[in-house]
């Protein structure tokens, strides 16, 4: 077994009980890797606006989880991208099985949390991402001046429905109780809102319609009484559902011990039944779903593994290991996250640069950004993106094109080899906010050593031989598109059968017509199959293996 592959603890899951587990077992003097297989900070970084955070009065989600992360890899925390596809958790020396190989630790903390709960209503799939959304945040600006449905009584629907006010021309929330379920706090700021109307005792049981929905029949569960929506003229409308989540347990059915929910079972100490195995956060049963608790599942479980690990190291007769802070170039951290916060000087503070510097020192090949470009403002953006890049590697270089005849598709970046020979994969508009670090993802895996890939997955893509056009329509905003930009992209740069194009709706909005997209991540496989939602490397190739 390599040394480097073999940690004291290892967390799954990067959101905040995660990275308040690695926080405290790292400043205890234990080595610690926290993976995560999409964005660290989970689901709270959707979240704009927290202000239910003691002693914080007002920050983002993406924010408070950006100061967890930089806590823990102060303390030494290491940091990896990656997919868990297998536990075993038994023994004194556990296996964690991911997409880029096998680890090994003496403890685990499964802090893999829970993702919106479909409710089941006739229509709710077949609209998904064609009006049924789940992410106010990634999805709300598709609504701007339509009417709005939420369903749902809890924090989330009350929350949600306020943020859509700034979108929507009418939000009308639907509740199940008589009452909302959630903090009266927030609660009364939905009732008193002025462009918000609310049904209780009530459930929606249809959405109905053709590429988008032109009605929606609701119930009234006191006496048994329905009514139907329709929207004026040829609009459509959105039906947001939040109705809880489901717990993120794949990797622990027939594992560890779940309830009939699906959730992990745990003691007080956050123990599930299994010795050195510890469960933190949504994944766990509990009553309160915030990231206050998640936080102080994150501690109770990292505490608790602090003293499995004490005896273990006294059992097994092990070395102490000196653990070196203000770790900022893990070496399992192919990428780190960053957040670009664009001012008027420029797109890359200093603070992101510094961050970029050492990973565009490991590049190998030179690549040039080839931008394509109109005459737009946003042109400009691109020129001013590009040089700043370029400025911060020598084998980064660019060019800028301004194509004779006018073409919907501009403006792009292409990304090439050293010769001008284009490598498969081009952003159109400019790669900021969430879409920033798989641009840089991008990048990386076209002139570096390459984020490591999983030697059967690599064989899949490689055998791919139709020609393929994979589309994919995000939003800056959106924290799920990430993911399914990096997957598409990776499989392009090592298939040139593959072509991927990455579009930011905000700029191509013939691209949101054509093909009625109301929810991102949206992609279009050869102009013609539409899928939504986020999706790794394997889930890109089952549908395109199903396909061809």
């Amino acid at each position: 077994m390599n040394k480097n592959e073999f940690y004291d603890g290892i967390v799954i899951g990067g959101g905040s009980a995660g990275l308040t587990a690695a926080l405290y077992l790292a400043r205890a003097k234990y080595r610690v890797l926290v993976v995560e297989k999409e964005k660290f900070g989970g689901q709270i970084t959707i979240t704009s606006s927290v202000v239910n955070y003691p002693g914080v009065a007002h920050i983002s989600g993406t924010a408070l989880t950006e100061i967890m992360r930089r806590q823990a890899e102060d303390f030494g925390a290491e940091f990896l991208n990656a997919d868990v596809q297998a536990l075993h958790p038994h023994g004194n020396i556990k296996i964690v099985t991911t997409d880029k190989g096998k680890l090994h630790t003496l403890g685990i903390i499964i802090a893999t949390g829970a993702s919106p709960r479909a409710i089941g209503f006739d229509g709710e799939m077949r609209f998904r991402g064609h009006g049924v959304a789940y992410c106010a945040t990634c999805d709300g600006e598709f609504f701007t001046g339509l009417d709005v449905f939420v369903i749902g009584g809890g924090f989330a629907a009350a929350e949600e429905s306020i943020f859509l006010t700034k979108y929507a021309r009418k939000v009308t929330v639907i509740v199940r109780e008589n009452d909302f379920t959630c903090a009266a706090a927030i609660a009364d700021e939905v009732k008193v809102h002025p462009n918000i109307d609310i049904h209780y005792n009530t459930e929606i049981i249809e959405l109905g319609g053709e590429e988008t929905p032109r009605y929606a029949v609701f119930k009234n569960n006191r006496d048994g009484t329905t009514w139907k929506y329709t929207p004026p003229g040829d609009e459509t409308f959105g039906v947001f559902v939040f109705a809880g989540y489901v717990p993120a347990n794949d990797l622990c059915k027939g594992v560890l011990a779940l309830d009939d929910y699906g959730y992990l079972i745990t003691d007080i100490n956050r123990k599930t039944d299994i010795d050195g195995v510890y469960g933190a956060g949504d994944i766990c049963i509990k009553n309160l779903r915030q990231v206050v608790t998640a936080v102080s599942d994150g501690a109770i479980a990292a505490t608790s593994m602090e003293k499995y690990l004490s005896s273990q190291y006294e059992k097994m007769q092990l070395p102490q290991r000196k653990i070196n802070k203000l770790r900022r170039e893990n070496k399992n951290s192919d990428v780190s996250e960053i957040n670009v916060q664009p001012s008027t000087g420029g797109f890359l503070d200093e603070e992101i640069k510094q961050q970029l510097k050492p990973l565009f020192s490991r590049f190998q090949k030179n690549i040039v950004l080839k931008a394509l470009l109109n005459h737009e403002p946003i042109s400009g953006e691109i020129e001013v993106f590009l040089k700043e890049l370029g400025d911060l590697s020598p084998l980064i270089s660019y060019q800028t094109v301004y194509p004779e005849e006018n073409d919907e598709e501009l403006p792009m970046i292409e990304i090439c080899a050293q010769d001008g020979s284009p490598l498969g994969t081009a952003f159109h508009g400019v790669p900021g906010g969430h879409e920033f670090n798989s641009f840089v993802i991008c990048l990386y895996n076209a002139s570096g050593e390459g984020q490591k890939i999983d030697v059967l997955l690599l064989e899949r893509i490689k055998k791919l031989s139709k020609p393929i056009n994979i589309k994919i329509a995000v939003s800056l905003s959106c924290t799920q598109c990430p993911d399914l930009v990096a997957a598409v992209q990776r499989i392009a740069l090592e298939n040139c059968a593959v072509r991927a194009d990455i579009y930011d709706l905000a700029h191509f909005p013939s691209l949101k017509e054509k093909y009625k997209i109301m929810s991102v991540p949206c992609m279009i496989i050869n102009d013609d199959n539409v899928y939504f939602g986020k999706k790794g490397i394997e889930d890109v190739l089952n549908i395109i293996e199903t396909l061809y």
